[in-house]
């Protein structure tokens, strides 16, 4: 049984949905002040918009595209002590439903010189495993110090003064494997982004490629790693099912991306607010710029008290012999070793 030092996983992740204005608002009901805030408005075809505290509350980038970072004061203008602050830019705030999905970091950070090259910044929270490091490149093969104590299982990379791809690594690839969040295609391998070398309890180990760590320009990084009972980085392999694969996290969740591994697919994201109840079918593909689909033909999956079922037998999430990466945050662990103890009941 997953016993969870994180008793309440809200205080750490939390989606919030909420209905835009076309002008300014305060959003509130996070829970926190978020460090990093991830929105995509569901009814309309746009593009998703991604802010940190160590970047700056009004400069955003883009998880479907290669577009360098922008500032905009229309978008999100301040993270406040339970929520965000927004200004009247459709992408964010138009009217209709939109949702965003909230970590906390440790506020604008300070920098870290346990890799080879100094971070500008890297806010980190130790309890919750996640990380944003902002670096300036080298142009030759270096570390960067993450500061979570213990190995990343996940991260994606940015560039954010030049035009370039999302670059990352989940820890059911390969070393020297990347997988790229703005496309559909398959892992590859590619050492001159990530070498073979393992990720340390300190540092990520970077290749000279431009993707990465081209000289002079910067960069952002999002890593994670699992905390029992609130957190899970794994992978899983279909049947071509509507009885599909259960996979174990040691919570209920409250979040999942999903990837199929070797073959072009969408990536998923499924989550218990715009999916309150069983079974879930409202996905968003944060590769690209679609509205939300409500999927009335495939059932996607079941959140489960200790993690989630697949529930459709098609290859977007469950072609047979096919392996899915996945990462998952807890709405409430199996069981926590403080207060009372108590089960997570089932949805």
């Amino acid at each position: 049984m997953a016993y969870s030092t994180i008793s309440k996983p809200s205080l750490y992740f939390n989606t919030k949905t909420y209905t835009g204005n076309g002008g300014s608002q305060a959003i509130t009901g996070v829970g926190f002040q978020p460090d990093f805030t991830w929105i995509k408005h569901r009814t309309d075809v746009s593009n998703y918009r991604l802010f940190d505290a160590v970047r700056g509350a009004n400069k955003n980038i883009k998880s479907n595209d290669t577009q360098s970072e922008i500032t905009a004061s229309d978008q999100l203008m301040s993270f406040d002590s339970d929520g965000f602050t927004l200004g009247a830019d459709g992408s964010v705030n138009g009217s209709g439903n939109v949702c965003s999905w909230n970590w906390k970091a440790n506020g604008a950070g300070s920098a870290n010189t346990d890799g080879s090259i100094n971070t500008t910044a890297t806010s980190v929270n130790t309890t919750a495993g996640f990380s944003i490091i902002t670096y300036t490149g080298t142009g030759s093969a270096g570390t960067i110090g993450h500061g979570l104590g213990v190995k990343p299982d996940f991260w994606q990379i940015k560039a954010r003064s030049e035009t370039r791809a999302w670059y990352g690594w989940h820890k059911n690839l390969s070393l020297g494997d990347k997988i790229t969040l703005n496309e559909s295609g398959a892992k590859t391998t590619d050492t001159s982004l990530f070498t073979t070398s393992a990720p340390t309890n300190q540092v990520i180990n970077l290749g000279a490629s431009v993707g990465v760590n081209n000289s002079g320009q910067t960069f952002v990084c999002y890593a994670f790693a699992e905390k029992t009972g609130y957190s899970k980085f794994g992978s899983y392999t279909g049947n071509d099912a509507l009885d599909g694969p259960f996979i174990y996290t040691g919570f209920k969740p409250a979040f999942v991306l999903i990837k199929k591994k070797d073959q072009t697919a969408d990536w998923f994201i499924l989550d218990n607010k715009r999916d309150p109840h069983n079974e879930m079918i409202r996905d968003l593909r944060p590769n690209i710029s679609d509205a939300e689909n409500a999927n009335t033909t495939y059932n996607d999956l079941d959140f489960v008290s200790n993690g989630f079922k697949i529930r459709e037998d098609n290859g977007d999430m469950n072609a047979s012999g096919q392996a899915y990466i996945y990462m998952a945050f807890a709405e409430e662990p199996l069981v926590a070793n403080v207060g009372a103890s108590i089960p997570a009941t089932a949805r």
